[in-house]
């Protein structure tokens, strides 16, 4: 059997079956949508269910998805080297299911302090309620093995982290949780499973917000849990499941027709970030670049390490405070502010400075943050627009 490159498995991923009667196919999947499925006999049925009862994926409601959702969860399957995934209607969704699928009632969890912000109001709203204990700790900096107690049964990272773009050594921590039988979940959303891929470094599980990199179009929510151990799929498959997550057909259709230009997207992204850090070293505005790929960057070692590329994330720490900061971000006519990225278009977000008070990897207390996500605009004009945009911070 052949094995062919990422890059053309991603794009016949989802191809639609030639019509035994015309011999035609669609060159796409369509978008399959029902809430019934039909059975043609009780056999049927029966054999349904039995592939269930064995752990096999089998269409029995539409709320477990059809073809176009078995497609979908192919392509992350390629793309993390998982043997079994879940789909779920939001990354944030997606991490739900990770923590209450692995957690319950007087467990304890390690969580890095630079995960995906709303991780900790996950932590507030919801697992202390359950009576689930979460201890944060700085990746690369603190004693993991220390803080492990009695009752921890999993450890949760993000790498690299959501606003500094920490590379965390995920080969160590992942021998530490084998050591202690833990089971170490990595947020992968900024590699996606095509840059950068935690199982293959150890991790247990990968949690992958697809509405950014993998939709690209800034028009999807989507997100996906993947795993390879049969017994940790098992309740993974159990807790998505019982909270009733269901993606609809035609998200999951997008995400199929976003993800077969992923390669190019992604590759394009890198460079034009690349182009902008190397302007941002020029700029006395600038302190500091945070983006792994950068030769600067304290983590570009890890990067070079373990990442097969890069793309468009890069934060900038500049020379004024948070406040005089948003002269710069309100003088941007190309980047639009919001808060999600990975689509085809430039972003700007000013980072509060409450948020960063959490992150051991930020030593620079009044100064201003700024994460951008670098679109796929020409760079001449992206660059054309940084520098009047920080040459109004001082005026």
């Amino acid at each position: 059997m052949t094995t062919h490159h990422l890059d053309t498995q991603l794009l016949h991923i989802g191809s639609a079956p030639f019509d035994p009667k015309s011999g035609t196919a669609p060159v796409s999947l369509p978008a399959i949508r029902t809430s019934t499925v039909r059975f043609e006999n009780l056999e049927a049925l029966e054999r349904a269910f039995a592939k269930r009862a064995a752990g096999e994926r089998s269409i029995t409601y539409g709320r477990s998805g059809m073809d176009t959702h078995r497609a979908l969860e192919e392509v992350f399957m390629e793309l993390e080297g998982g043997t079994y995934c879940v789909l779920a209607p939001s990354g944030m969704a997606a991490i739900n299911i990770a923590f209450l699928g692995l957690l319950k009632t007087g467990d304890h969890v390690l969580v890095g302090d630079c995960v995906y912000g709303p991780v900790r109001n996950l932590d507030r709203a919801l697992l202390q309620g359950l009576g689930i204990e979460v201890t944060y700790f700085a990746p690369g900096r603190d004693d993991v093995a220390a803080l492990i107690q009695p009752n921890t049964k999993v450890v949760y990272v993000e790498s690299p982290g959501s606003l500094l773009f920490e590379m965390i050594d995920m080969i160590a921590l992942a021998a530490v949780a084998k050591d202690n039988g833990l089971i170490l979940v990595s947020d992968n959303t900024w590699g996606s499973g095509y840059i950068y891929r935690p199982l293959a470094l150890g991790a247990d599980v990968s949690v992958v917000a697809g509405t950014k990199y993998i939709a690209g179009h800034s028009d999807v929510m989507l997100g996906a849990v993947i795993v390879k151990d049969e017994k940790i799929a098992a309740r993974i498959h159990s807790a998505q499941y019982a909270m009733g997550n269901s993606l609809s057909a035609d998200d999951a259709w997008l995400a199929l027709r976003g993800v077969k230009t992923m390669a190019v997207r992604m590759a394009q992204h890198a460079r034009n970030a690349l182009e902008v850090c190397k302007f941002f070293d020029s700029r006395k505005e600038v302190a500091r670049i945070f983006h792994p790929a950068w030769h600067k960057d304290a983590g570009f070692g890890l990067w070079q390490r373990d990442c097969t590329g890069s793309n468009g994330m890069v934060s900038v720490e500049l020379n004024c405070s948070p406040e005089a900061a948003k002269k710069f971000v309100n003088a941007l006519t190309l980047f639009g502010i919001g808060f999600s990225w990975g689509g085809f278009e430039s972003l700007v977000q000013w980072v509060d400075p409450g948020v960063l008070a959490s992150h051991a990897y930020w030593s620079s207390e009044g100064h201003a943050l700024i994460r951008l996500h670098i679109g796929l605009e020409s760079t001449i004009d992206l660059v054309e627009d940084l520098a009047q945009a920080l040459d109004k911070i001082n005026h």
